[in-house]
């Protein structure tokens, strides 16, 4: 998996993503990440890639021309690269997403925006997709371009250790995680639930299921919302639950 990252600041963001797991596929060359600094096909002196809205308004707009040079350098070698542009406008991201990211054969192409945003023009004409991380603003599209190739260069194959943590992540199920305990000398196993220790698979895989359903109902219900889940199934987790 190639990633192509329009950036102002490409240092900042290998240096988020160079450590633990995708610090590791990095080194391993499991996934590749490439920076680009549209300054660097700024044609002024001044290598200036901003510049005053039209119609006025408060801060600076990112410039159509250094973006497209930009995009046409990087498609020079990836011509059917997706372009994804993160963005406050953008739909949220969702763990679908990713997944459909990860399966994807060719490289995909994030701008991470600036200022006040970016010409409306290389939107319309050269971008893909717009995505959003969260209901909220940050300074610049770095750490939202370092969230999603994250959250999709782990499920590549290979990258994590253990590829059945990545099919137990939250959301992969469309329910968050279920609760999880290990050793402690302090505590020993007190306030460890009896089915986690009784060595039966199959009670724990149910306890399981039951514990991600109602964290899910309790923290987000909003992922319950127009779902088949029949009453049976509503009754069967309430025992396991109290079981």
């Amino acid at each position: 998996m190639r990633f192509n990252i329009i950036t102002l600041f490409p240092d900042a963001l290998k240096d988020m993503l160079s450590f633990g797991v995708i610090g590791r596929a990095l080194d391993a060359k499991q996934i590749e990440l490439r920076c680009f600094n549209p300054r660097d096909w700024s044609d002024n002196k001044h290598r200036r890639v901003d510049d005053r809205p039209f119609g006025g308004g408060a801060g600076m707009l990112m410039m159509y021309d250094p973006l497209y040079r930009t995009l046409m350098a990087i498609k020079e070698q990836d011509a059917d690269t997706q372009v994804i542009y993160l963005s406050p406008q953008g739909q949220p991201l969702e763990q679908a997403d990713c997944n459909e990211m990860a399966a994807t054969t060719g490289s995909i192409t994030l701008l991470c925006g600036r200022y006040e945003g970016v010409d409306q023009r290389f939107i319309d004409r050269h971008v893909d997709r717009e995505l959003s991380i969260g209901d909220y603003v940050i300074s610049g599209g770095e750490l939202a371009a370092a969230v999603m190739i994250d959250a999709v260069s782990r499920q590549l194959p290979g990258v994590l250790g253990d590829e059945s943590s990545a099919r137990s992540d939250s959301f992969m199920s469309g329910t968050l995680g279920y609760p999880q305990y290990t050793r402690s000398e302090i505590l020993g196993q007190s306030g460890v639930p009896a089915v986690l220790l009784s060595g039966d698979h199959q009670k724990i895989a149910d306890w399981r299921a039951a514990q991600a359903l109602a964290k899910t109902k309790q923290q987000r219900p909003d992922l319950m919302a127009g779902t088949s889940e029949g009453e049976n199934d509503r009754s069967c987790t309430h025992k396991v639950m109290k079981d």
